[in-house]
């Protein structure tokens, strides 16, 4: 009999090029994809809510497989946590209706940079923040950001060659807020396009620069 499990996954993307699989580099999927096989013996390619870009971390990715192992759904936590390498981890797993799809019932999607801005870079941050120096106009970056909200074309925000049906999106939260040496962007949208937040952040930046 199939069932068909939700995880929910934090991982740190720094050695991972994206989520999705890819021809000749590592990806989260593909990592987690073969715990999976090692676990049960099937060959199964979990799905995800979003495919998160290279470098990108997650506090809460979703997933989803469907599987005719008889584990029980909430003991994948444990045992597909003894198959992952450290920078991957399971936080929550369990048995969901055959309607349910990690990327199609997700309400909204919620990303967060972290930009470090101050005269030295830092160690422990480097892979974690985008270091800017210099200073730079929260006001400016704050006004600008509230542009974005709404349902609007975002096909210049996205990296190019990128193929999609629309480049509509809705963004229902677009922030900045300072915390001591770090401004940190929040922003939640029905969906993002590929590089979508890292452009929007770069052209805030140069905002903050008066480049604008």
């Amino acid at each position: 009999m199939e069932r068909k499990i939700k995880l929910t996954i934090e991982y740190d993307g720094s050695r991972y090029h994206g989520w999705q699989y890819q021809k000749n580099a590592i990806s989260v999927q593909e990592i987690l994809s073969k715990a999976i096989k090692k676990l049960t013996g099937e060959d199964i390619i979990p799905e995800g809510a979003g495919r998160t870009d290279q470098g990108v971390h997650a506090l809460g990715q979703v997933a989803h497989f469907i599987t005719k192992s008889k584990i029980p759904a909430e003991k994948f936590v444990p045992a597909l946590n003894s198959y992952l390498p450290e920078d991957v981890v399971i936080i929550s797993s369990e048995q969901v209706k055959d309607s349910f799809h990690s990327r199609f019932s997700a309400r909204a999607k919620h990303y967060r940079y972290i930009i470090l801005n101050r005269p030295q870079r830092s160690a422990v941050w480097a892979k974690k923040s985008w270091y800017v120096r210099g200073k730079l106009d929260l006001n400016a970056m704050r006004e600008a950001a509230g542009y974005f909200i709404g349902h609007h074309c975002f096909k210049a925000f996205c990296a190019s060659g990128f193929s999609v049906k629309t480049f509509d999106r809705t963004i229902y939260y677009s922030e900045w807020r300072k915390d001591g040496d770090f401004l940190i962007f929040d922003t939640i949208g029905d969906g993002f396009l590929y590089n979508m937040v890292r452009i929007m952040v770069g052209t805030m930046i140069d905002i903050g620069r008066g480049r604008f």
